[in-house]
């Protein structure tokens, strides 16, 4: 669900990006290496896509030292290069997955997707709990057979208390998988959402405040 591109070429790390949010994921995006390694150890991603002609760090180093750290982040490693050869190299650096340049976009939000897969609990790609089918792969939600016009946000939030399987989720942890980092965890941007989904739901009202440690359905 989080996601960090680490791509030099700026406008392709938004372009990406932004095709990746629009596919559900919070994202941000670095372009040198240095600034991938910061980030990383900032915040815990599911996947990094990572160019690997970095400048200042090189990809190849980044993957290198994820590796080493144990880290449970997935790498999707980008490259200009095609040949068997490169591939081969990169995925002994420990890279999960490779996608060349150009690339197909559907494609790689396949194997982003793939990949997010692989790095969290195993949870079925149906959700259901109290009437609410949500469909991890169409991106669709429904309570009791009626269609729930999410945002990318709110479907994110949603599957997270469903994967929570009755647990609190706090508001802190609903901030660090579905938002990026430019989001100001003073805003009490989770509570307007979580406003907005809550009214979406419809009643009888569904995700419950548990005080002092978040939320739960």
């Amino acid at each position: 669900m989080r996601v960090l591109v680490a791509e030099d070429e700026e406008i392709l790390a938004e372009l990406v990006a932004t095709g990746l949010r629009r596919a559900g994921f919070a994202v941000d995006t670095v372009y040198s290496g240095d600034a991938a390694l910061a980030y990383l150890g900032l915040h815990d991603y599911d996947v990094v896509v990572l160019d690997r002609d970095l400048p200042r760090v090189h990809g190849d180093d980044v993957a290198r030292r994820l590796v080493a750290t144990g880290s449970r982040t997935k790498i999707l490693m980008l490259t200009a290069s095609g040949t068997m050869e490169d591939r081969v190299e990169g995925l002994d650096l420990g890279a999960d997955d490779y996608v060349t340049k150009p690339f197909e976009f559907p494609e790689l939000v396949s194997r982003v997707r793939a990949l997010r897969r692989r790095s969290a609990r195993p949870v079925p790609p149906q959700l259901e709990r109290y009437g609410i089918r949500l469909d991890s792969v169409r991106r669709a939600a429904t309570r009791d057979g009626r269609d729930l016009d999410l945002s990318p946000k709110e479907f994110t939030v949603l599957q997270l208390l469903l994967e929570a399987d009755g647990a609190a989720v706090s508001a802190e942890e609903l901030l660090e998988r579905a938002w990026d980092a430019n989001a100001d965890p003073f805003t009490g941007a989770v509570r307007v959402c979580m406003s907005k989904l809550r009214a979406k739901l419809g009643e009888p009202a569904l995700i419950r405040t548990v005080q002092g440690v978040g939320y739960a359905l």
